[in-house]
């Protein structure tokens, strides 16, 4: 898997987060009452999250 800088990982976490919270589709199974950030977390550790990071260079 690729590795991710820590600022790279709070931009993808609470973009997909925001992305949820305004009606997008949880791409994993998570548990009733769980925050959109939460969901972001899980999506993010389970690598589904449909968001790429493009490096200069």
């Amino acid at each position: 898997m690729f590795k991710y800088t820590r600022f790279e990982k709070a931009r993808i976490i609470g973009a997909r987060a925001l992305q949820i919270a305004m009606g997008a589709p949880v791409l994993i199974d998570v548990p009733e009452g769980i925050t959109p950030l939460e969901a972001a977390l899980l999506e993010f550790e389970k690598g589904v999250i449909p968001i790429t990071v493009i490096r200069p260079g």
